[in-house]
């Protein structure tokens, strides 16, 4: 009998398939001419599966709304970009590239500020006075001076209901810790999966999803891109919400938000209601993707 599920885990050729409507987990393995036809499952794709033997098949992979090569995995809805506001430094250049990323794979990016406890209170205003125009550009942010409080992890994973939900951040960011908060054991497979990683090599990580507060969240923090490569010209300017939210208002459709006399993106940020230091980045990354089509 044919039937409908979720990739949850891959190990050595198996897969762990949730079951769509009963919810139970069925051990799989792909057919043989998946690899002939250079298809590899991967966890969280949505599969049509038949469990009348011993061992489950997977019949077909069904269309794919995203995939991430780091860490390997399919129909990701949300990323919690774990941003720290010391050690590293708050950067809003790396931020917003990770937020550009983000939005070229239609996942939708939730902003949690980590180590705010470090700071002083003048730091912390200084902080969220730049957080300020995410806030614009309606992003859900959680920027507690007490970062890891109750309330606050709470609130977050009240957004992990029916989602499936990666991580992602500068390295010592704080995503462990963060993790730690939501579900201890899920902090501990990522720190075992540190040790074990050897750096320097190409190791390929194996990621499950657990189940946490109704929804589906990876077990370790990597979704780590931050090339702009893919991503083209053309696409950038939707890739920020708060310039698609007024560039339908601006003289040349398609307009580019640089030299365009009538646009109102640039009057927005000359008014303060784009942020001057989101809008400086965007021309910062369109250099940045102009020097690729030279280079390559």
């Amino acid at each position: 009998m044919i039937k409908h599920g979720r990739i949850i885990k891959s190990i050595s050729g198996f897969y762990d398939v949730i079951d769509n409507e009963s919810e139970k987990l069925v051990r799989t393995r792909a057919r043989g001419n998946f690899r002939k036809r250079g298809i590899k499952p991967i966890v969280g794709d949505m599969v049509a599966y038949d469990d009348s033997g011993d061992l489950g098949y997977i019949l077909e992979l069904l269309p794919r709304n995203n995939s991430l090569v780091r860490p390997p995995i399919a129909n990701v809805d949300q990323a919690i970009v774990v941003t720290s506001a010391v050690e590293p430094k708050f950067s809003s250049n790396l931020l917003d590239k990770i937020l550009v990323n983000i939005e070229h794979n239609d996942i939708e990016p939730l902003i949690y500020l980590t180590k705010t406890d470090m700071i002083d209170e003048d730091a912390y205003a200084k902080i969220s006075e730049q957080l300020e125009g995410y806030y614009e550009a309606d992003y859900v942010i959680f920027d507690d001076k007490d970062n890891y409080n109750p309330q606050q992890v709470q609130r977050l994973q009240e957004h992990f209901a029916d989602k499936v939900t990666v991580f992602t951040g500068q390295s010592g960011a704080g995503k462990s810790t963060l993790l730690n908060h939501i579900d201890p054991e899920l902090a501990i497979a990522t720190a075992a999966i540190s040790q074990t990683l050897n750096r320097g090599k190409h190791t390929t990580r194996q990621v499950s999803l657990f189940e946490i507060s109704g929804g589906l969240v990876a077990d370790t923090p990597g979704f780590s891109s931050l090339e702009l490569i893919d991503i083209d010209k053309d696409e950038l300017p939707t890739l920020f919400p708060e310039f698609v939210k007024y560039s339908s208002e601006c003289q040349f459709r398609g307009c580019r938000h640089v030299n365009e006399p009538g646009c109102k993106v640039k009057e927005m940020v000359d008014s303060g209601k784009i942020m001057k230091s989101r809008y400086d980045n965007y021309l910062y990354f369109l250099n940045e993707i102009n020097s690729y089509k030279k280079r390559y």
